[in-house]
């Protein structure tokens, strides 16, 4: 398991500045003569200091100048307790014209944006896909809401629903740029209503807090509400600003936050610049994987390790309306921890795609702990591509994800996932090998596929020393005390076969049949017409199907299901290191980030598991017969 920083004040002795809406920035910053805007505070705090934020909302973004020195002696920028503190990447406009039918126009001189006018910046990247049409980092609100930014200027006029969009209504809700050598030219449809009797916002600012250099460490980030971010694609082999982000530095906590509204990522854990900035973009003549070994290579010479990177805890975040990622990092997420966090409404607008688009992105999840996140109505679920190694991924709950609820693409292992709930029509997406699965519940089918054509590395243990590279032939994987059961769309073929890629797409374990490499599983439990695989020891087989249902009622979420005794009478095991073995590319254990075994002996609700014989799938012992089960 990951560090887990602390939530108290930073310092015993350091300071506390305040910040109001009433406030001046020549004032002290004491309770009494609070600042005007974060950013003065910024300039001021030390480490060990700590920046209280009262109620009201601070247009700006937060750049801050310098981190703390330690985890007791941190910068800890926080919403004074029980106010609401909103940064905003938006400003308030007015003076729109009457232009045709329901559509407004408002020209701004290109001097109200300063240095960054987001109506000139296209979204590009590596591994980025336009379809064929541009896209600004800018954007339009109307009362909070976003609308969709049109190619052109008769999309507006005349919209019409866009066919891959969550929202077919609302995306009929339309707005539209041009950009001269004076003026910003918006154009939008607001459908009868009046924009200057309304709120109107605009996105001016790239991000929300986010430091101009990397190194900035030691920062605590909590309470805040943070929206409208001119956010640009954030690729693996490019500086990822987000609304929210850490800047390639190390020891950040970000926790209790709201952050919706980025044009592309909510919160970023990614790489510096320096390392490379879309670097295929640039140089397409060499492949995309071989840029990003290049990558690898420039940040291991310029001292990426645990003493400098990572280590970051992201928890209890809501994370909303972002159209690439909620959370993401390329190598700046190493030895970190994800926990607790609502990710939800990721990709619905789907005006653009690309490779890099999922609730959780990361690359190179070194050590890094995955746990207890609900993350739903997103393209995929989890996307751990590349590097996940020592990764543990754990007790997540994923449902309504278009893709898929968890893709693990060309890692080697040792990572383990365990007591989630996949519950998409798709839960696994499995293009690596070394992974051991264990106690998870798993309603849609599984993607299984090798990929020789990459050849992609693997570290040395707990550290990000290079120790080596090899393509994904496909198994060595450990499924231990799974359910699998059928997802509920009758549609859905229980198995695919794609010959030409030695592709497998079905329900249960069978789609691992044709994998070179050996699987090793015990004590899987299969719904009605789901295959085990070939090889498998002692599966059993549910005597009827659970029927189960997922229930959202108001914040809470519950699984409905009916279960019989065939779950207290399996033959299982107690997953451990000792059980598991070693990864046959890395050659390393499963076992703990320091070093020490480690033993899967709680469930997905934190319960202790029977030493024994534990229960198969997430819940030790539900019962049996009808069951509703309090899962978020």
């Amino acid at each position: 398991m990951a560090s887990s920083p602390s939530s108290a004040p930073s310092a015993l002795f350091g300071r506390e500045y305040h910040v109001a809406t009433t406030g001046h920035d020549a004032h002290a910053g004491t309770a009494a003569q609070p600042l005007r805007t974060i950013s003065a505070a910024a300039a001021l705090a030390q480490p060990g200091d700590t920046i209280t934020v009262h109620a009201g909302v601070y247009r700006e973004r937060v750049t801050p100048p310098r981190g703390g020195t330690s985890d007791t002696r941190r910068i800890v920028y926080q919403a004074a307790p029980g106010e609401t503190v909103t940064i905003k990447g938006s400003e308030e406009v007015c003076g729109w014209q009457p232009f045709q039918g329901e559509v407004w126009k408002l020209s701004l001189s290109n001097a109200f944006f300063g240095a960054y006018n987001p109506y000139q910046d296209r979204i590009a990247g590596d591994w980025f896909d336009d379809k064929g049409r541009p896209h600004h980092t800018g954007e339009v609100y109307l009362n909070g809401k976003s609308l969709y930014e049109a190619a052109r200027l008769d999309d507006v006029l005349r919209p019409q629903p866009h066919p891959r969009s969550r929202d077919p209504e609302g995306s009929r809700w339309t707005w539209y740029c041009e950009v001269d050598g004076t003026h910003t030219h918006l154009f939008a449809n607001f459908h009868g209503k009046d924009p200057n009797a309304e709120c109107v916002e605009i996105n001016v600012r790239d991000a929300c807090f986010y430091p101009a250099a990397p190194g900035c460490d030691y920062i605590t980030v909590r309470g805040f509400r943070m929206c409208h971010a001119a956010t640009q694609w954030a690729a693996p082999t490019a500086e990822q600003i987000g609304l929210l982000g850490t800047h390639w530095s190390k020891g950040w906590v970000i926790e209790h936050n709201v952050i919706s509204d980025s044009k592309c990522s909510g919160i970023t854990l990614g790489k510096d610049r320096a390392t490379g900035h879309n670097v295929w973009s640039a140089d397409p003549a060499k492949d995309g994987s071989i840029h990003y070994i290049e990558v690898i290579e420039r940040a291991l010479a310029a001292g990426w390790s645990r003493e400098t990177i990572g280590s970051h805890v992201v928890r209890a975040n809501v994370i909303s309306d972002c159209e690439q990622t909620g959370i993401c990092g390329s190598l700046g997420a190493v030895f970190s921890e994800i926990a607790d966090n609502h990710i939800h409404r990721i990709w619905t607008k789907r005006q653009f795609d690309g490779f890099e688009i999922a609730g959780i992105k990361l690359h190179a999840a070194i050590d890094v702990l995955i746990r207890g996140n609900r993350i739903h109505n997103a393209c995929r679920g989890m996307w751990l591509d590349w590097m996940a190694q020592g990764t543990r991924i754990s007790a997540n709950l994923c449902y309504d994800n278009t893709t898929e609820d968890l893709f693990m693409e060309v890692n080697h292992g040792p990572f383990l996932v365990d007591n989630n709930l996949l519950l998409s029509g798709i839960s696994l997406n499995d293009m690596s090998q070394g992974g051991t699965y264990a106690h998870n519940l798993l309603v849609g089918r599984i993607d299984s596929q090798p990929e020789p054509n990459r050849s992609t590395p693997f570290h040395a243990a707990h550290a990000t020393n290079l120790a080596g590279c090899s393509a994904i032939h496909g198994g060595d994987d450990r499924f231990y005390n799974n359910l699998f059961l059928t997802g509920t769309d009758p549609g859905q073929p229980l198995a695919e076969r794609y010959p030409n890629a030695q592709r497998e797409l079905g329900f249960g374990l069978q789609v691992f049949d044709r994998r070179p490499l050996p699987l090793h599983t015990a004590g899987n439990g299969y719904g009605p017409g789901v295959t085990p695989h070939g090889r498998e020891t002692q599966p059993f087989t549910l005597a009827a199907d659970p029927a189960l249902r997922l229930v959202e009622e108001g914040a809470a979420v519950y699984v409905q299901l009916t279960l019989g005794p065939e779950l207290r009478q399996a033959a299982t095991v107690r997953v451990t290191t000792a059980l598991l073995g070693c990864a046959r590319i890395s050659g390393l254990p499963y076992e703990s980030p320091d070093g020490t075994p480690l033993t899967v002996d709680t469930d997905y609700r934190g319960e202790p598991r029977d030493a024994i014989r534990p229960t198969a799938g997430p819940f030790e012992l539900p019962g049996e017969g009808p069951r509703k089960l309090k899962v978020w």
